[in-house]
């Protein structure tokens, strides 16, 4: 295989000059620089998601990987030069650009496979952050399944799902999901993902009734099964959010029984999903899937894929690698992204050097410190009058984390996402991040939990360090116009309000935002006051934001989104259009436990959310209630995945037992 710097021309031949040309040869040549032009100007599509390559002629052949500022609210058409983005070279990065890293790391790198170490090396001398990594969710992400990894019931349990069953159970010591209804068709499970609130599982079909002959995606393909296991209730639900990248209503979700349907949705999960459940070498990620890299990258980077290939996995090219023309060569890389992870990963789940990336050098040395930005001989960044650091700093702190919470979700109208695992692309949309990092509030060696641990005054106390002018109790009442210590004091409640949709909860954005914020007001999306003074109407909202803060409002676009100026706020939510909307409504309500006395339009337009054509919704308006009346609703055969012929007789008992709840509540109230 050709390695270094031996290069070919720019027809691929010797360079020498030729005196007899003959036509047919100019017409190939034509037709080739035709083509070469093409690939210049034309971004092709190729692999999942957003990812665009585009040749060009800048020296050796070039895949170019531009960052797309995600951050921005209107995506750029053009690539943006000036955002620091990933070239990957199929031929030798151009001397030019062979600069910049330190030189003492020339030869060593941290990004090849074997210079990973794996979480045991690290034990010895990081036992408490070993252990507690050890109990990080982080750390069961992805696993096979076998009796020490899953979580679900498979002792034979069933449940009724769309008119047909569902039954999970074990076979041969193995996990098995059937489902049958007009026809009966049984998966093999060969993976799990996470185990903090939900378990979802990774298989095939392995009995139906398709031809031996004609084999399917789903019997061919490792995907994410239907249903998954919602742990602390102990019950087989649907999945949300696998292939399509927003949820959709009743009627229009995939359909698990019928295979078009089915297949319609069908996601591979080691093209589609593995890449941030697991540990992989990123020199691995820069050749197979650059441009998830590339989405919050700090600095340029210049990657000789094809070197890197060579010396790391010659296994996955081709002989003559160096000759292949453009389109086989962006074969070659997809074909790389949809590998699995057992061909390649370091660990299954997300473990140490997904972060401190390649870490033998200082498992075998202790005095040689990992860096926290990648390096190799392949891959070159900065310049010579500006290194890049490899250090501990604030860019490659917070890439470390945007790696793989970043990327794009449906919105709300100030830009925010609406439901989770893009934290870092939404912390980049707000305030506060030039600075701020993520582990200033996250702790990553230690979980979450099911609960935010820290206490709002250890939250405020984060915020001050920066914002030191409202260290004292005078200045936060004069900030916030309320009482110290109080809800509406409290940082988070007005900056982060909770409007995003977590796993099982719905949980405060990471975009940094002011509650002034003119799109979400005029769009009647959730702002931060109403989600407390629930009862409150928009102009007595925008009344005081305008009174204390100097905000102004366009009085036509509040015309044009509040039917009733007059009425509540959060009520309205609950009738919008936009289902992320209502969600976050909803909650404001239970978390608040807004009844308001005799007054029934609110107790009703709750009921009426767990009719919400919307099966999430439904799920988040049944926690609600269990949590704000003590009703258990599937003792009532209530099922929040239920079709809507199946919910009718359900949600007509339901109405009456709340209704009864509620005035229950507000009689141990007024006592």
């Amino acid at each position: 295989m050709t390695q270094g710097n031996h290069r070919r021309t720019e027809d691929g031949q010797s360079g020498l000059h030729r005196r007899h040309i003959r036509w047919p040869r100019v017409i190939g040549l034509t037709l080739v620089i035709a083509f070469a032009v093409v690939l210049t100007v034309g971004l092709q599509e190729w692999g999942p998601g957003e990812r665009r390559r585009r040749t060009t002629g800048d020296g050796g052949r070039r895949l170019v990987f531009y960052n797309h500022s995600e951050v921005e609210k209107t995506p750029r058409k053009t690539p943006n030069v000036n955002t620091p983005h990933i070239n990957v070279w199929w031929d030798d990065v151009p001397d030019h650009l062979q600069t910049g890293t330190d030189p003492s790391k020339d030869m060593s790198s941290n990004i090849h496979p074997t210079d990973y170490a794996g979480p045991e090396s690290c034990r010895e001398c990081h036992q408490g952050n070993y252990e507690s990594w050890s109990h990080h969710a982080h750390s069961r992400m992805n696993a096979l399944a076998s009796a020490e990894t899953v979580v679900g019931d498979f002792s034979g349990t069933s449940i009724p799902y769309l008119g047909g069953k569902a039954t999970f159970f074990t076979e041969n010591g193995e996990y098995r999901m059937r489902l049958e209804r007009e026809e009966s068709r049984t998966y093999a499970i060969h993976e799990t993902i996470g185990s903090r609130f939900h378990q979802y599982y990774i298989g095939r079909q392995i009995e139906g009734p398709e031809p031996a002959d004609q084999a399917t995606d789903a019997q061919q393909i490792n995907h994410v099964l239907p249903l998954g296991y919602w742990i602390e209730p102990g019950e087989w639900v649907p999945v949300v959010h696998v292939g399509a990248r927003e949820e959709m209503p009743d009627g229009q979700r995939p359909d698990a029984y019928d295979m078009e349907s089915y297949q319609t949705n069908l996601s591979d999960y080691a093209a589609s999903c593995d890449r941030c459940h697991v540990t992989t070498p990123i020199g691995d990620l820069l050749s197979s899937n650059a441009n998830q890299l590339a989405r919050e990258v700090p600095h340029n980077l210049q990657w000789a894929v094809s070197d890197y290939l060579a010396d790391e996995r010659s296994s996955w090219l081709p002989p003559r690698h160096r000759s292949l023309p453009n389109d086989k060569a962006i074969e070659l890389l997809n074909s790389l992204d949809v590998l699995p992870a057992s061909e390649h990963v370091v660990t299954r789940g997300i473990s140490c050097e997904s972060c401190h990336l390649g870490c033998r050098e200082h498992a075998e040395d202790p005095k040689i410190l990992p860096a926290f930005f990648p390096y190799s001989p392949h891959l070159h960044s900065g310049s010579i009058n500006e290194p890049t650091d490899l250090g501990r700093t604030h860019e490659n702190i917070n890439w470390a984390c945007g790696r793989c919470h970043s990327g794009n979700r449906p919105q709300f109208a100030g830009g925010m996402s609406t439901w989770n695992s893009t934290e870092y692309s939404d912390a980049m949309r707000g305030s506060c991040y030039s600075q701020l990092t993520c582990i200033d509030c996250h702790n990553p060696h230690e979980t979450i939990g099911h609960e935010w641990s820290a206490t709002p005054a250890q939250d405020d106390a984060r915020c001050i360090k920066c914002h030191e002018q409202y260290s004292s109790s005078e200045s936060q009442a004069a900030h916030s116009h309320h009482q110290p210590g109080s809800e509406g004091s409290r940082c988070m409640n007005c900056h982060m309000p909770r409007i995003n949709e977590g796993m099982e909860d719905v949980v405060r954005t990471h975009t940094i935002f002011s509650p002034t914020n003119a799109d979400m007001i005029h769009a009647n999306h959730p702002n931060a006051c109403n989600q407390c003074h629930t009862d409150k109407s928009i102009d007595w909202t925008a009344g005081y934001l305008e009174q204390w803060f100097g905000a102004k409002y366009d009085d036509k676009k509040l015309n044009d989104q509040y039917a009733d100026r007059s009425q509540s706020t959060a009520l309205g939510w609950l009738q919008s259009d936009n289902e992320a909307v209502r969600m976050a409504g909803a909650d404001s309500l239970f978390r608040t436990k807004s009844q308001w006395g005799e007054d029934t339009a609110i107790q009703d337009a709750l009921i009426n959310a767990l009719d919400d054509p919307f099966l999430l919704n439904r799920q988040f308006a049944r926690s609600g209630f269990e949590r704000m009346l003590d009703v258990r609703l599937l003792d009532h055969g209530y099922r929040y995945y239920m079709t809507p012929q199946e919910r009718r007789a359900p949600m007509a008992r339901l109405r009456e037992v709340l209704r009864d709840a509620f005035k229950e509540t507000a009689s141990q109230t007024d006592k």
